[in-house]
């Protein structure tokens, strides 16, 4: 498998793990109707981690990036 897809794969399970965590939550709130999912993809969009595969001279490699985490790890 590819760090590509790696990537893309580790960035769609990490938001849906947010999203979902969120949509249960937001519904124990005032939040009613369509506003739930609303609300759960914008905070799942900011809080999830960004994966990104980058083409170096050593090969591609894998990073990291979120807003608990200080810069951009390396993903082995």
């Amino acid at each position: 498998m590819s760090k590509t897809t790696k990537s893309f794969l580790y960035n769609l399970l990490s938001f849906a793990a947010f999203f979902l965590q969120l949509q249960v939550i937001l519904t124990y709130t005032s939040i009613k109707g369509i506003w739930i999912p609303i609300t759960a993809f914008v905070i799942g969009t900011i809080l999830a981690p960004k994966f990104q595969a980058i083409r170096t001279k050593e090969g591609e490699k894998l990073f990291m990036k979120w807003i608990f985490v200080k810069g951009a790890k390396e993903i082995k």
